[in-house]
């Protein structure tokens, strides 16, 4: 355990200025290229830091994901999000015959899909890599596999991502079974099935993109939690697709907070225990049901909370999440959690030790 006084100290970045979380260069070699287990060790054996706020600066402590148990209590609340992964990239080919690999980021409020609409570069095999496709115009038409079809209709993110109508000849999990694969981007260097890419909790298909705090739980650890006292809480939030550009904000998300889980979260409170919130997207949930006194209640529906060091936090303690890149709307989240230092801290010690980042990579837990 090491702890930060008084800022960074010049031993902690290599350097004598502070470091920015959100303005650094992220080594390539510590972006994860492929799931733990193919690096030989389990999903619950990646590397944990943990970072808590201590008088005078910032406390970090180097542990592995598998050690949770003993760093959280009896009566903590533990937050999870149960949307399943999706095989949501599809392959195609444009009208005028480009070819095109179609991502579902998810469900709009009118019915259509938003999708994102990406470059297909041939790979080895059938693996295929893909880029973004920025100059996109409303009309355009995407021929999927088996006569399906997506279709732009208007843009609902920027460039990025368009409402689509979309035509399949069957139902939605048997066609991406048949043609979809996971969302993936140049960091994973081989295709991996959709298994990798699901939590040990999920059950309600949804998600774009694996929602990947959650990803080192094992079962086993899952037990072991519960038997030291910890309780598991679930929610639903299914996450859309997350390659904006640099400071973009997230876009809207379905989800769903139950009020069982609203109880449990409120009763910790109460009891003077911690609510830990797994991933982000457990934050925002939470977030966007609270209240002014920090209770939350029972909601389903759509969230556009986008949350910064300017917001309050009201209904979550601590956070576990990965490592997200420079300038990545996640940061800024993370600081109104931390608090600046706490979270350049924390990257600066990440870097210098050597984590891994991105969904298949190391985890930090954040803790008042």
């Amino acid at each position: 355990m090491r702890t930060v006084s008084g800022g960074i100290r010049d031993g902690l970045t290599g350097g004598s200025d502070a470091f920015d979380p959100d303005h650094f260069e992220l080594p390539h070699q510590l972006e994860a290229t492929e799931p733990p287990e193919a690096r030989g060790i389990g999903r619950d054996e990646v590397r944990l830091l943990v970072a808590r706020r201590a008088p005078g600066g910032v406390e970090l402590e180097h542990r592995h994901f598998s050690d949770l148990p003993s760093v959280l209590e009896a009566g903590d609340v533990v937050v999870v999000n149960t949307s399943a992964t999706l095989a949501a990239s599809i392959p195609g080919v444009t009208g005028d015959g480009q070819p095109a690999a179609v991502a579902l980021s998810g469900r709009l409020p009118d019915g259509t899909w938003a999708i994102e609409l990406r470059h297909r570069h041939p790979g080895p095999g059938d693996a295929y890599e893909t880029s973004p496709w920025l100059d996109a115009r409303s009309g355009v038409l995407v021929h999927l596999p088996e006569g399906g079809r997506a279709q732009l209709t208007r843009p609902v993110f920027g460039n990025r991502l368009w409402s689509s109508k979309l035509s399949l000849p069957n139902p939605l999990l048997v066609y991406l079974a048949r043609h979809g694969r996971p969302v993936r981007y140049s960091y994973v260097t081989d295709e991996w099935p959709i298994s990798a890419y699901q939590t040990v909790f999920a059950e309600e298909p949804g998600s774009a993109e694996m929602p990947s705090a959650a990803r080192p739980f094992s079962s086993e650890l899952v037990t072991r939690l519960v038997s030291r006292g910890v309780v598991i809480a679930p929610f639903v939030l299914h996450c859309g697709v997350s390659s904006p550009e640099a400071h973009e904000p997230p876009q809207a998300e379905w989800f769903r907070v139950g009020a069982d889980t609203a109880r449990l979260v409120n009763s910790a409170h109460e009891a003077g225990h911690r609510v830990i919130a797994v991933g982000t997207t457990a934050v925002r949930a939470l977030e966007t049901v609270a209240g002014a006194d920090g209770r939350v209640h029972a909601e389903e529906g759509w969230t556009d909370l986008v949350i910064g060091p300017a917001h309050q936090i009201r209904a979550v303690d601590g956070l576990v999440t990965g490592w997200h890149e420079p300038g990545a709307s996640h940061l800024a989240l993370l600081k109104a959690i931390g608090g600046q230092e706490l979270i350049a801290a924390s990257y600066a010690e990440a870097i210098t030790s050597h984590y891994l980042w991105h969904e298949f990579g190391d985890s930090h837990l954040i803790l008042p």
